[in-house]
């Protein structure tokens, strides 16, 4: 009977009992033994680089294909034979996760990991069977890592060893599942495009079949879900002034009020009735839920929920992109932070993209108008599609599968979700 183990992360089970089973893989996921290339290079302490180069395929995350190209779905095809096979063999071991392995580790759970690394593909076969956890198995953890949107550190920790669980059987639903999402999003997406892909937190900028940037993302909580939509992204706001959706006005800022009186104060914060007069705080009831009838207004500034950047496109939903100051939030491994909205790392890279036809737009006098602190609103010239997906497995690289947690819960399968308690 396969084991199955749930991905709630901050609730996954330190101690997990597994046995090693037989496995066969497929050959489309290894190339020649890259070992004697290796040891014999001059510069074989960047083993990072070697190891890869050696194993004929690229560093996973490294292809300009975009996730929405029609490539993909082949792509994903070729890799749910590759799974297919995998599952009919038996799949790979559970790993025990009862202690924490990393390089010049020894423990007799090295070579159930081993085994485990070479049947995903991560591992050459003739890397060997010790318990010693060598630069070999650091590298294909770190290869592990990076496919699943971890840290690549090398490090067995709980974050690596839930991911390293889930069984084949479920990997490859999660793939069939995916194969649907990406052949419904493989037709004309326009010349350029911006997609944001929730599940993994990233933005991919797509100009001419080839993706041109990559962005860090911050989206919705569980409780606050980023939605899939398509739109155009038509006005970049630089400045911006931030209007509280009643949503946050009723969970965070009357809250917040009845701690601190002066938070709205604090943070430069307006209130305002239905004729645009402005209202004092302390006329307020904070004890109800009164406020959330009026119109709360940040002014422009560093500590502007959106920073110095908005991106909008029209959507019914009221969400949109933007700048945040709370910059340490993309180092994270879990980033589901917001209300709904996508907060883009490097944010003036990608506005300076958007608005490359736009003219007086370079990069020069983007920084210039930032610097003012003066509200800014700029039409873009040409509007450039914006796509929020929803895609929690692809594949853009041969013999490279990439996988993410489904966040909110829509792949049907729960030891793919996070547990909503979780962030």
């Amino acid at each position: 009977m396969k084991p199955t183990v749930s991905i709630a992360r901050r609730n996954f089970l330190q101690a997990m009992a597994g046995t090693a089973l037989a496995g066969a893989f497929s050959g489309r996921a290894f190339a020649q033994d890259p070992v004697q290339t290796l040891l014999q290079s001059p510069q074989r302490g960047q083993w990072s680089d070697q190891f890869d180069a050696g194993r004929g395929d690229n560093r996973p995350g490294t292809s300009n294909l975009p996730i929405l190209s029609s490539q993909t779905p082949d792509l994903i095809e070729v890799a749910m034979d590759d799974y297919r096979a995998i599952v009919a063999s038996g799949g790979w071991p559970v790993v025990p996760a009862n202690e924490k392995l990393q390089l010049g580790a020894t423990s007799p759970t090295i070579p159930i990991l081993r085994k485990r690394l070479m049947i995903s593909g991560d591992l050459p076969p003739a890397s060997g069977e010790a318990q010693t956890f060598d630069s070999w198995v650091d590298g294909a953890v770190r290869r592990f890592q990076l496919r699943h949107g971890l840290p690549a550190d090398g490090v067995l920790g709980k974050y690596t060893y839930a991911a390293m669980n889930i069984p084949a059987s479920i990997r490859l639903g999660q793939l069939e599942t995916n194969l649907v999402r990406l052949r419904a999003m493989s037709g004309y997406l326009g010349d350029r495009y911006v997609m944001v892909n929730i599940p993994a937190a990233q933005i991919e900028a797509v100009e001419l079949g080839q993706v041109v940037q990559r962005h860090t993302a911050i989206v919705g909580k569980i409780d606050r879900q980023t939605p899939v939509l398509n739109s155009n992204i038509y006005e970049i706001i630089f400045n911006p002034y931030w209007t509280a959706p009643k949503s946050i006005i009723q969970k965070d800022i009357i809250p917040l009020m009845r701690k601190d009186p002066d938070y709205l104060v604090d943070n430069h914060i307006h209130i305002y009735d239905s004729k645009g007069d402005e209202i004092a705080p302390q006329t307020i009831d904070w004890s109800t839920d009164d406020a959330a009838e009026y119109m709360f207004r940040q002014d422009p500034g560093k500590i502007n929920a959106m920073a110095s950047v908005k991106i909008n496109f029209h959507n019914p939903h009221a969400v949109y992109m933007h700048d945040t100051p709370q910059q340490g939030l993309f180092g994270q491994i879990e980033r589901f932070h917001s209300s709904g909205c996508v907060r883009v790392q490097n944010v003036r890279d990608l506005v300076t993209w958007i608005l490359k036809d736009t003219p007086g737009w370079g990069r020069q006098q983007i920084e210039q108008v930032v610097a003012t602190g003066a509200n800014t609103p700029v039409e873009v010239t040409n509007p450039v599609p914006v796509y929020f997906t929803y895609v929690t497995a692809w594949s853009v690289q041969k013999g490279v599968v990439e996988f993410r947690d489904d966040i909110y819960h829509r792949d049907g399968v729960e030891e793919l979700a996070l547990d909503s308690t979780a962030l």
